[in-house]
């Protein structure tokens, strides 16, 4: 059996054992296809597939076939059935299994003779999560050696033992916070008590997937009062070394020009994101607790910053001490983007959090120079907007306020510079639209022009995310447009900009360097000759002092103006054929038949003749491939053992708890 992904530790070229570094994809197709095979021998025959794992492992523990190639072959194929057995054999079978690999683990000495075992006993146990469910003992067994992994440090063992957990807490989180027969406590208390113990030995990143990990099993426990203790303890190191460096602070503001107590203020808040991530909305009280310190830090940190480029100009924000202080303002707001992505109570949010959220943060962003600003608040924002949906709408125009123009006039220089600020602003201006579009409806025109303008100068970028993001802004505002109950906000904006959203949409259409946004393109073409066909534009989109038939429609207007346009823009197309195609968008209603009328005018083009036209046709190969993996996967569930634990969707299996 070949190596599967979740294997961490390998042996080199030199035959040591190490962390490997890169995933290699033919060695995960070619397992992909071994287990399949393992899966069909164990469903022909599973007492024979049973009796030649088990007596190969025997031999491992006798030494006749001892090495480090055999046992994680052996380890490998054992991982891969999983669920191919039925409950019974499945048990009888790991508990054999497990037993002989944590013997193998005791009697081998050399650190990479234990290296290797422990990497197949994580392995192994993480691919059997319905059986460490049914079987309390063995998982508290198996969570117990993990923590005396956690202190060996060997290359790659603490990443795969902090990554086994995380899966067995997500898998069996609620066996960890009820407490078992014969047992003084729930087991979880066990570890909140000796957590400074197990986690002295693991990197910062491993302690984070720790606190993560328990936060699962805490998120497990239904009873308020016991659930929020338990947060309680689980912070009560960060909260100390917090405190600390909070008090530090409030004396001398020096201190936080400090290399180690920035690194340690990120580490403390790169903890409070990993267990607000798994804990949710009941990490309230934990945010409660040092809510009103993070915006008080967030101020002063900028402070700082704003100073140091002041002093040195732009080069101060690659400096190290400037780049340390930035990242305590990133992780303070991913901190609390985490916590209002699951809050419940968002009355709550939005009456207590908000303001003095939006006070310094907002503040702060506006009056910042541009290398100094952080795309990160763009991204809270837009999350916040996501969360709190029309709760939030009487403080969009406080958000653009302090955010639309200055960052535009970050961006519209050119296509290159900051590009995580250019995502992120029209991820913010999608939530804003899709969520709060009255708020949008009731700026004043100049602005809804300026805010308009800058979704059209989206949709001709060449980042490709982000003129897919302004066609589908383009495209949820006028389905919100058409969806307003008030006729003559509908007609008031049609008649402003039906005309110029027609001619850009036309103009990235025939473009082909936007190709790739084929499929919005036809989706908005589409919805806009619909809705001139449907007569539900009641204004004229033309002046009618210009036009010398008095009785000119809507939709007869629309029908020369395209004509007109494309002769213009492709003098060499003959007329009728132009004219064929215009018409044809009036009259092909089924939007498959629309995309492939569009599409046989454009392959016309000699802007398009010569080229790699694929993207024209991703459409249907998007469909024809999300077919055949429905199909496959639906195929692989009628098999026992053939989707991977992780992968499957049925609460039996250990999945859920």
């Amino acid at each position: 059996m070949v190596k599967p992904e979740e294997v961490l530790i390998v042996e080199n070229d030199e035959g040591e054992i190490v962390r490997e570094l890169m995933k290699e994809s033919d060695t995960i197709t070619l397992y992909k296809s071994m287990k399949e095979v393992l899966v069909y021998l164990t469903h022909l025959d599973v007492e024979n597939t049973e009796e030649i794992m088990s007596a190969k492992l025997a031999r491992q523990m006798d030494g006749t076939e001892w090495s480090w190639d055999n046992l994680n072959k052996l380890c490998w194929a054992i991982g891969s059935i999983s669920g191919a057995m039925n409950d019974e054999v499945e048990k009888k079978f790991l508990v054999t299994v497990i037993k002989d690999l944590l013997g193998l683990c005791e009697i081998k000495r050399g650190k990479e003779n234990k290296a290797v075992v422990a990497s197949n006993i994580m392995y192994i146990v993480g691919q059997y999560p319905r059986f460490l469910k049914q079987h309390w003992k063995f998982l508290k067994t198996v969570v117990n050696k993990l923590f005396e992994f956690m202190h060996e440090l060997h290359d790659g063992v603490q990443d795969m033992a902090c990554d086994t957990f995380i899966k067995i807490s997500q898998k069996c989180k609620r066996h960890f916070v009820i407490q078992h027969p014969h047992e003084i406590m729930p087991y979880i208390e066990e570890i909140l008590g000796t957590i400074d113990g197990i986690t002295s030995d693991l990197q910062p990143q491993q302690v984070h997937t720790f606190y993560e990990a328990v936060g699962h099993m805490i998120s497990a426990q239904q009873n308020k009062a016991q659930q929020d203790r338990l947060i309680e303890k689980l912070m009560e190191l960060p909260n100390r070394a917090w405190t600390a460096m909070m008090t530090q602070a409030r004396q001398n503001t020096d201190s936080l020009n400090s290399p180690d107590n920035i690194k340690v203020l990120g580490n403390v808040l790169k903890t409070n994101v990993a267990a607000c991530s798994s804990i949710g909305a009941p990490f309230i009280t934990q945010i409660g607790h040092i809510f009103l310190d993070l915006l008080a830090l967030y101020k002063a940190v900028s402070s700082l910053v704003s100073e140091a480029i002041a002093a040195a100009g732009p080069i101060a924000t690659k400096t190290p001490r400037v780049r340390g202080m930035r990242t305590i303002k990133k992780e303070i707001l991913k901190l609390i983007e985490t916590y209002i992505s699951k809050a419940e109570n968002l009355a709550s949010v939005n009456s207590e959090m908000i303001p003095p959220l939006f006070e310094a943060v907002l503040t702060d962003y506006a009056r910042s120079v541009e290398p100094a600003k952080d795309a990160e608040v763009l991204n809270v924002m837009a999350s916040i907007v996501t969360r709190l949906e029309v709760v939030i709408v009487d403080k969009i125009p406080i958000i653009l306020e302090a955010t639309f123009e200055c960052t535009l006039n970050m961006i519209n220089k050119n296509f290159e510079e900051y590009p995580e600020h250019r995502v992120a602003f029209f991820k913010l201006l999608q939530a804003t639209n899709k969520f709060c579009f009255e708020a949008l409806i009731r700026m004043p025109p100049n602005q809804f022009r300026l805010f308009l303008d800058s979704i059209v100068w989206a949709i001709k970028h060449t980042m490709r995310d982000i003129s897919d993001i302004g066609l589908t802004i383009v495209l949820e505002i006028l389905t919100n447009i058409n969806a307003h109950p008030d006729a003559s906000i509908v007609n008031a904006f049609y008649s402003a900009y039906f005309l110029s959203i027609l001619q850009d949409i036309f103009f990235v259409l025939t473009n082909a360097f936007h190709k790739s946004g084929f499929k919005l393109q036809i989706m908005i073409l589409g919805h806009m000759f619909a809705t001139v066909d449907s007569g539900q534009i009641t204004a004229p989109l033309f002046n009618p002092a210009t036009v010398p038939n008095p009785a000119m429609t809507n939709q007869e207007f629309i029908r020369e103006y395209v004509v007109n346009l494309l002769q213009t823009a492709f003098p060499h197309i003959q007329p009728a054929q132009v004219r064929k195609f215009v018409f044809g968008l009036f009259e092909n209603k089924d939007q498959n038949v629309f995309r492939g009328h569009v599409r046989d005018f454009l392959v016309t083009l000699k802007e398009f003749s010569g080229d790699d036209n694929s993207d024209l046709y991703i459409d249907e190969r998007e469909a024809e491939a999300a077919r055949k993996k429905q199909i496959e996967r639906e195929a692989a569930l009628r098999i026992p053992g053939m989707i991977k634990p992780s992968e499957r969707p049925d609460a039996d299996d250990g999945m859920t708890d």
